[in-house]
């Protein structure tokens, strides 16, 4: 067969080196246009050197349209003559146009156990919201967002501590897998499909820098999964409230949770070192919980851990964390 990758960023390049050492032809990459590293987004922001440059070492024609649905874009694609797309983290939603150019349609490699969480940001939605597991799912492409049919789909347990990022390459590389197994099975003519349950469905929307925003009257289970999941972007942050002078903003890279913690004296988000001899940074959290801070960055200064932090400075009564504005 003739295949065409279409996809951006580390999540897909487990797949794409997969395709170019499989026994079918590779015979195009369709990728985002190139982007300062500041402007650049995927599922993550994880980019590494992107699959482009892997292409030009093959000699692969490379597009690299704004816009796939365009007519100029749809003829470029359709010039490559490709039997089937392959799909992993591309970044835009493909037309009917689109879809219809190969004879075989195309198939998405999903970062998620479908119907759950379809959209932009499956593997940061499923630790945000304390999922255990999650997977890959390699589907049928439709016009409606990770609605097709599936054809593949394999779980995968999420670590405790472990971050989106961390996470997402681990579900790259189950991708890559299960893209192979299920393109073999369509060019054998034993693929089949499984229709979604859309009852079951929820939506995993791109992410924004106001996301990351802590809301600590959540528990501190759900804020140290807000945390993991942001990370690598857009991060979780929150800002340091002190007495007769301007919020600091800080990011907060890694926390541990203190369930059961007795704060019913002190007030969500108050700062509090304990105990002394052995000071730890905690934040007061809902439902009668705490979070650790182990590692932050606060604004205009390096990344630290708590113990470095409190060697220079220390919350004083009445300090709290929240957001810039209250």
């Amino acid at each position: 067969m003739r295949l065409v990758m279409m996809g951006t960023g580390n999540f897909a390049l487990p797949t794409f080196q997969g395709l170019l050492s499989g026994p079918h032809s590779v015979v195009g990459l369709v990728t985002q246009p190139d982007r300062p590293m500041g402007q650049q987004r995927g599922s993550t922001r994880q980019r590494g050197e992107g699959l482009k440059p892997l292409a030009i070492e093959r000699e692969i024609p490379v597009l690299q349209p704004a816009n796939m649905n365009t007519t100029e874009a749809v003829a470029q694609l359709r010039a490559l003559q490709p039997d089937l797309l392959v799909v992993a983290a591309y970044g835009q939603i493909l037309s009917k146009d689109v879809l219809a150019v190969p004879p075989l349609g195309g198939i998405n490699v999903h970062a998620s156990l479908l119907p759950k969480f379809r959209g932009a940001a499956p593997v940061a939605w499923a630790i945000y919201h304390g999922e255990t597991q999650t997977g890959v799912s390699i589907i049928k492409m439709s016009v409606y967002l990770d609605a097709g049919d599936i054809l593949a789909q394999e779980a995968l347990d999420i670590g405790p501590e472990e971050t989106a990022g961390e996470l997402e390459l681990r579900l790259a590389v189950l991708g890559g897998q299960l893209a192979l197994r299920v393109i073999d099975q369509i060019a054998a003519g034993t693929a089949h499909g499984t229709k979604q349950d859309k009852t079951q469905a929820s939506k995993a929307p791109k992410l924004t820098k106001e996301n990351g925003l802590i809301d600590w009257s959540r528990p501190a289970r759900d804020v140290c999964n807000q945390i993991r999941a942001m990370q690598p972007w857009p991060t979780a942050y929150t800002f340091w409230h002190r007495s007769g002078k301007q919020p600091q903003r800080w990011i907060i890279h890694r926390a541990m949770c203190r369930e059961g913690t007795a704060t019913e004296a002190l007030t969500t988000g108050q700062l509090i070192v304990q105990p002394q001899n052995t000071p730890r940074l905690c934040v007061v959290a809902g439902g009668a919980s705490q979070v650790e801070i182990l590692e932050f960055q606060p604004a205009g200064n390096r990344r630290m851990t708590a113990r470095e932090f409190l060697r220079g400075h220390r919350p004083e009564l009445g300090d709290r964390l929240g957001p810039e504005n209250v």
